[in-house]
């Protein structure tokens, strides 16, 4: 019997850990897989550790790790043929290994993920924000250049080969070490036929916001690690384009030529509308498109800003949960 192992980095998730380590162990069950749980910590100070050895897990406590650390510490105390890696808050379906297993021996991939979606309790930012990636049931694969790491299956020598995570960048590590699986030859595919649940998703206009300008700067460190290509160029550019539009319309409005700030301040808002038109098409959903349009306008913006701030090397810290 194959025996998988599945790694989860924690900090301070102990409402939600024991939700996703008895899916996870549902999981490997309803596909006849013998199955580790490793629970790797970041220094929590709530009862996270506690609840997830109750619930059968290893728990590994490092605190002060970036999270591609925590990932790569984990998967090297591991013995399964297959490794998972999945968020502390993240709900896995019942189906999810017997699906992927089943696509990963028919060949139509190496690396593989669910989609996501939002629990119902989800503010309207949040749903929005979590069904810009969702495909519709009309799509149930896609074969993707990257994938996040919020859920990730692939047999260890894929792993191996790349040398795991990136241990240096305090975000974007799920992106880097896919692009680099890409290199090497490997087949990623987002799968929609079932999807995971983020419980952890943002329950304030604050964490929204906190948590994008969080993720946004990591661009800097992965041009820095890639070296220049548009794949990893265009959003920054584009983010600092807004910025520098903004400021002309401001400094027309100033002069006494409001038609031309207007006109400026249209064009800021034409990238994000072009955004949210090809993440909403699919759904045929008018209110999604605006709830995008407008989210991904915030969004630019703080790329720009987050952009600009890892220049000066100041880093934005994920933010608490609300």
């Amino acid at each position: 019997m194959n025996r998988i192992s599945i790694i989860i980095p924690m900090y301070n998730e102990a409402r939600h850990i024991a939700r996703t380590l008895q899916a996870a162990r549902h999981a490997a069950e309803a596909a006849n897989v013998e199955c580790e749980l490793i629970v790797v910590d970041n220094g929590s100070d709530d009862q996270g550790p506690d609840i997830a050895r109750q619930f059968g897990a290893q728990v590994l406590v490092l605190p002060g790790l970036l999270i591609g650390a925590l990932r790569n510490r984990g998967a090297a105390i591991t013995s399964g043929e297959w490794l998972a890696f999945i968020d502390a808050d993240v709900e896995m379906p019942e189906n999810w290994l017997k699906l992927l297993f089943d696509l990963e021996s028919d060949g139509q991939a190496d690396v593989i993920g669910l989609d996501l979606h939002t629990p119902a309790e989800a503010p309207w930012y949040a749903d929005a924000w979590q069904r810009r990636t969702l495909r519709p049931d009309t799509q149930p694969l896609h074969v993707a250049q990257w994938l996040p790491t919020c859920n990730l299956l692939m047999r260890r020598r894929w792993f191996d080969k790349v040398g795991g995570f990136n241990e240096q960048l305090r975000t974007g590590e799920d992106k880097e070490m896919t692009m680099r699986l890409v290199d090497a030859g490997a087949k990623l595919l987002a799968v929609n036929q079932s999807v995971a649940l983020h419980w952890g998703y943002e329950g304030s206009w604050r964490e929204w916001m906190g948590k994008e300008l969080w993720r946004q700067g990591s661009h800097l460190q992965l041009l820095r690690t890639h070296g220049p290509n548009l794949r990893l160029l265009r959003f920054p550019l584009l983010s600092i384009a807004a910025w520098v539009i903004d400021f002309m319309a401001i400094s027309a409005l100033l002069d006494g030529f409001p038609h031309h700030s207007l006109l400026m301040l249209l064009l800021t808002v034409l990238p994000a509308l072009a955004l949210s038109l090809r993440q909403s098409a699919r759904h045929r959903d008018a209110l999604l498109t605006l709830q995008l349009w407008g989210l991904h306008w915030v969004r630019l913006h703080l790329a720009g800003a987050g952009f600009i701030l890892s220049l000066c090397h100041w880093n934005a810290r994920r933010p608490a949960r609300d």
